[in-house]
């Protein structure tokens, strides 16, 4: 009897570990390093640079890695709004909890608090289409006279604008967690009367681009143009805006075929998933009858 005991409660602790692998977000970007490694431009737009370098400036992080959200999300303030996390994209929220989702970045959505022109009306390049998104974990404590909202999850993703029918509202394909160490690194390119030399920060983190380069394109915007240029690689990523070409922009786009795609892979995951379910209740059955 304790055989069988032992079994069943195996099969129930596998089914949870199951569960847990096919609803939470596995990928973390802890550095600089690991966006390195994100195929911007094709499967994930670059305009999430733009959003994430103004996130990570528009927080605050203490000496204890404690991230604050500076504004109220419930006021729609930089496209913001409550996030349901109803298609179970992250971690379900513990039950009598003071956390909430948040999603941030909607740049068709009337604010008060518009995001910075740099990302709102970026170069032509780095359209991402408002499909890029930010979506925080937040939870809230109210002093009496002040809220305080701490962040203790901050994740990118895209955001599918035209569903297909049963398509999720978000991709698991490219939904990318982000640590507190890779908001620090971003803060380092701040722009701003505070702003690092591009010397320091090229030299940091191991850039070969040329200073007088960077400034022409970016001015104000250099450490900016500077983050761009690690992160994606480019050789060239100075050209002015008029020389872009529609069929660079096209080709980043992500076209409805990407996202029959991505809803094809969450099709299969969702498949094996049912495999695993019905081959543990067989399992089980089977120890029952021992």
């Amino acid at each position: 009897m304790m055989k069988i005991s032992g079994r069943v409660t195996w099969c129930c602790v596998a089914l949870l570990l199951a569960l847990t692998s096919v609803s939470a977000v596995q990928k973390t970007l802890k550095s600089i390093n690991g966006l390195k490694k994100i195929n911007f431009g094709q499967s994930v737009p670059k305009h999430s640079l733009l959003l994430l370098h103004w996130f990570a400036n528009t927080v605050t992080i203490d000496d204890n890695n404690v991230i604050s959200l500076t504004f109220d999300p419930n006021s729609g303030a930089y496209g913001s709004h409550h996030y349901g996390n109803g298609e179970g994209l992250l971690d379900t929220l513990p039950r009598g909890s003071h956390y909430r989702y948040y999603t941030i970045g909607n740049l068709h959505q009337e604010t008060s608090d518009p995001l910075p022109p740099y990302v709102a009306h970026p170069q032509r390049e780095y359209d991402g289409e408002n499909r890029d998104r930010i979506i925080v974990r937040v939870r809230e404590q109210n002093t009496g006279w002040q809220t305080f909202r701490r962040i203790d999850q901050v994740y990118i993703t895209q955001h599918f604008p035209q569903r297909f029918q049963h398509q999720r509202e978000y991709d698991p394909a490219h939904t990318y967690r982000i640590t507190t160490n890779l908001l620090r690194e971003i803060r380092e390119f701040s722009v701003g009367p505070n702003q690092q030399p591009l010397s320091y920060l090229r030299n940091r983190f191991g850039s070969s681009a040329d200073d007088f380069d960077i400034e022409t394109a970016w001015g104000q915007l250099a450490c900016l143009g500077l983050l761009l240029y690690i992160v994606l690689g480019e050789r060239h990523p100075f050209t002015p805006q008029s020389n872009y070409t529609t069929q660079s922009r096209q080709q980043s786009a992500y076209t409805p075929d990407n996202r029959q795609t991505s809803w094809c892979a969450a099709f299969v995951k969702c498949c094996m998933f049912v495999v695993v379910l019905i081959g543990l209740f067989i399992l089980a059955i089977s120890a029952a009858r021992r």
